[in-house]
């Protein structure tokens, strides 16, 4: 598997911090863990990270918590030596039935057993019971479906697991991330041929355009 869409620098640097919501950070464990590219920053966020908490425990003048996440994206941003890539890991989307192991908290270990809710036509979901910062959900899109426009006022994360969409930002398929703020507005298109089934984490509501969905939203809670 070799993903197309990666994680922003910033989620990097929150996850290696572990300062990202529980939600986002399920799905940012499911992206990674078919994802050498990912596991790679991941492990140098951590490292710098590691350094700087260093310098900063040794100088009084190295002082507050957005110096270090600042300082922490700048040394990411920078190029380095080609390291060693970390050896890939089992791919979930290799086996036809088992979902990614960040899942099985939440949704079970099993395709099969997936309990879905009719949403809207041609749209399913299942939302993750457990979780107090945010929304966690699996979502199950029928083949050439459109999603209605919107925007999010937070972050939006969607790991595609089956199938695939596209939208002004590109083409997302299995294995790849959409990682998204609130400057982003966009509708994705499942593709045609099969279903596209994603994981998502939003930390706040999304945001409508439309005066339909927004009508709708108090009762998709989205």
């Amino acid at each position: 598997m070799n993903p197309h869409h990666h994680l922003d620098p910033s989620t990097v640097v929150s996850y290696a911090a572990g300062a990202l919501a529980t939600e986002v950070a399920i799905v940012a464990a499911t992206h990674l863990e078919t994802c050498a590219h990912c596991r790679g920053r991941i492990e140098e966020a951590e490292r710098i990270g590691g350094q700087l908490v260093e310098q900063q425990q040794a100088s009084a003048a190295v002082g507050r918590l957005a110096d270090l996440r600042a300082s922490m994206l700048h040394r990411l941003d920078e190029p380095t030596p080609p390291a060693a890539v970390p050896a890939p890991r089992a791919a979930p989307y290799e086996d036809d039935d088992r979902l990614p192991t960040p899942l099985h908290p939440y949704f079970g270990a099993s395709y099969r057993d997936l309990k879905w809710r009719w949403m809207a036509p041609g749209v399913h979901c299942i939302r993750a019971a457990g979780t107090k910062t945010g929304t966690l959900l699996m979502l199950k899109i029928g083949p050439g479906r459109s999603m209605p426009v919107h925007g999010h006022g937070g972050t939006e994360l969607t790991q595609i697991l089956r199938g695939a969409y596209h939208d002004a930002l590109g083409h997302f398929a299995p294995g790849d991330v959409a990682d998204l703020d609130s400057d982003v507005e966009h509708q994705p298109v499942t593709v045609p041929g099969a279903a596209c089934i994603c994981v998502s984490a939003l930390d706040a509501p999304l945001r409508f355009p439309g005066w339909l969905a927004r009508k709708l939203q108090p009762l998709f809670k989205l």
